[in-house]
Order: structure tokens, then sequence, then C-alpha cells
């Protein structure tokens, strides 16, 4: 047994990351790392990382994130304060290079030489039955009402040809990884289509994080940092689409960017997608804005389509120019650049299939999805 568990420790180790403030480019760096499986799902994980602040609204979920992994497994805290509830976990400065250590624990964890965390909510229902009546099931069918807490699957017409399915509303967010780190969202599903959505917590802010970049800022460095953005916003979009490989790519070329190495390490991105079939496989006219608020998220997308192949192919535009259009450093820029735009996002979302809706959202960045949740 001691050679299989040995055996099974020299693979990579399978890590859930639960992304907090300003860790998204550095747990997307460490997706690189040959020795560590970002995972999707923390039911495949051994190992939670805990990357940057959590937002204390966020805390429960973090907890049953934790929760959800199998046993044996250990958390790790990068970058972050630990929460009180977690009993002892292992904790790692920002600076600090996490590979060897999650080596470590897991190795532990597989030889038995690390006790398995236990749970930290208890094994009930987050709200307790509540029986027939004003607050109950409805009554007879067990149908209607918030049983648990959480509202029933009703029947409702489909918006796409009136049939009558039932609706069932989910949270989703703030760690799932097809979304912006920190985004809460509250959908209403008829199997995969979006009836209705609304955003109960914004993504956190798109911003460097200097614990865990300490490096100076040149004068270059904002439209170096900014491109490489913009690669991991396309990456993102792009593992939406199932191309894991070219996401990994980007970035791959982000990080190489933010290290000052050649710039022509972009040269034939857009072909590369295009071989690839990444605009063919966005329906047209997915996720359309209005010009005017086109416009006011981006002055320079003013002219032509408004749409999610045309948010990319803006995106890959800064990318292939190095010069974003939101490097001003003036005080106008900076007040326009986080305004409220006085439309929400999720107005884009109804009658979308589940993919098409992670698409339209991939296709912002976390600051223009929250000038557009405040509305």
């Amino acid at each position: 047994m001691s050679a299989l568990c040995a055996f099974a420790a020299g693979g990579p180790v399978p890590v859930f990351a639960a992304v907090g403030g300003g860790a998204g480019a550095p747990v997307d760096d460490l997706s690189l790392a040959p020795d560590v499986d970002i995972v999707a799902s923390p039911r495949h994980a051994s190992v939670l990382l805990v990357a940057g602040e959590i937002r204390p609204s966020d805390r429960d979920a973090l907890y049953r994130v934790h929760d959800q992994l199998p046993h044996p497994r250990a958390t790790l805290w990068w970058g972050a304060d630990p929460a009180a509830a977690i009993g002892s976990p292992a904790v790692l400065a920002a600076e600090r290079d996490p590979p060897p250590v999650l080596r470590e624990i897991y190795e532990a964890l597989l030889c038995g030489a690390r006790r398995s965390e236990p749970s930290l909510l208890p094994d009930e229902p987050p709200v307790p039955w509540r029986g027939v009546g004003e607050h109950g099931q409805g009554g007879k069918g067990m149908m209607g009402g918030t049983p648990y807490g959480r509202p029933m699957a009703m029947t409702a017409e489909d918006l796409r040809d009136g049939l009558a399915l039932d609706a069932y509303t989910a949270r989703i967010g703030p760690f799932l990884p097809t979304l912006p780190p920190g985004l809460v969202l509250e959908l209403v599903l008829q199997g995969d289509l979006v009836q209705r959505a609304a955003m109960l917590a914004p993504p956190l802010a798109a911003r460097r994080d200097t614990r865990f970049d300490t490096r100076p800022i040149r004068n270059d460095a904002c439209a170096r940092a900014l491109a490489a953005h913009r690669l991991r916003c396309v990456a993102r979009l792009l593992t939406i689409l199932q191309l894991a490989a070219y996401a990994q790519r980007l970035r791959r070329m982000a990080r190489e960017i933010e290290h000052d190495r050649p710039i022509g390490c972009v040269a034939g991105l857009r072909g590369a997608l295009r071989r690839a079939g990444v605009l063919r496989a966005i329906p047209p006219g997915l996720g359309t804005l209005d010009a005017r608020i086109a416009e006011a998220l981006d002055p320079g997308a003013a002219d032509g389509d408004h749409d999610v192949r045309a948010r990319l192919q803006r995106w890959l535009d800064e990318i292939e120019q190095l010069q974003p259009s939101a490097t001003s450093g003036d005080a106008q820029a900076k007040e326009h650049a986080t305004a409220d735009v006085g439309f929400r996002f999720t107005d884009l979302l109804p009658g979308l299939e589940w993919n098409e809706a992670m698409l339209v959202i991939a296709s912002f960045d976390p600051d223009s999805l929250r000038r557009m949740g405040a509305a």
C-alpha cells in the first residue's frame, strides 16, 4: 500500500483554487506549473488553495467549497489570512512559490503523515425543513414553497417555445472557475436555458496586487500588464469553448509579457485562433450591446458591431498593439473607467443557453462587469 501511495504522490497535485482579491493572475501562472493540476471542481481536488484575500461575505461559500473536497484533504492559504474556523491550516506568504508546499502537503496526505481536515459546516441543510403552510412546501403534491430555504422547481413557460418546463433557481459563484473571481449570480434555469438573472455580488476588481508581484513599475509596465490581462480574459473565454490547450498557451504568453519577454510572442495569435475556429464557435450577434453602452464601456468601440465576437476582436487588437486604450493616466480617464453605465449585464442573459450565457459574461473584463452591475 505504501508503494501505491508513493506512486500516486508522484503525479500532479490536484488543486482547487478559491481565488480572492488580486490573485487571479498568480493562479493563472500557477496553472502552468507541470506538477500542479488546477481542477474545475472541488470534488476532484485533494488540496484547497485559498489565494488572495477573501471577502467576509464569501466565507460561507468558501466553507461549502472546502467541505466538498473528498477525504483526505487539506487547505493552503496563499497570500491570505486564514479563517478562524479552519483550525491550523498551512499558510504561505504571497511572494513564495506554492508548488513545493503543495507537493509536500499532498504527499503527507497520501502517506497518512497529515490528517484529513474535518468538515467546517454541520452535515445538515442550511435552512431547516418547513412543513405545510405559508412558508412550507405549499401542501398537496409537494409543490411550491421553499422547504429548505431554496425555491422548489416549478413549471413555467419556456422562453423559446412556450412549453411548460420546471424552472429552478440556483446561485453560482463566487469561486466558479468559469466566472470572474468574486462574481455571484442568481439564475432561474429551465434545463440549460436562462429565464432570469440577477447579480448578488460584483466580481473582484482586476488590479495588480503588490503582495504577489513586487517588481517595480516602469514606464511600459502599464501597457504590458493590461495586454497580459487581456490575454487572460481571452483564455477564460477559450476555456468555455473547450479549447484548454489554446487557453494555456495564452496564459503562458501573458506571463512572458509581464516578465519582459519579447513582444513578438503574440505574433500570429489571431491567425491561430482563426484556424482553431474560435470565431465560428461564437454565435453571431451574441450578447450585443447598445452602441451607447458600448461607447461608455470603451470609447474606442463606437463603430462596428458590439457583440461577443467584436469584443474578442477588440481584445486581440489591443494585445497586438500593446497600447490598450485604458492606459491613459489622467484623472478624467480614471473616472470614466469606473463610472456606472446605467445598464445591467444580466439583462443580456435571459433566453440564452448556459454556454452562451457564460460566453457573454467572459466577453467582458471584471471592471466592465462591475460597471454594469450597479444599475
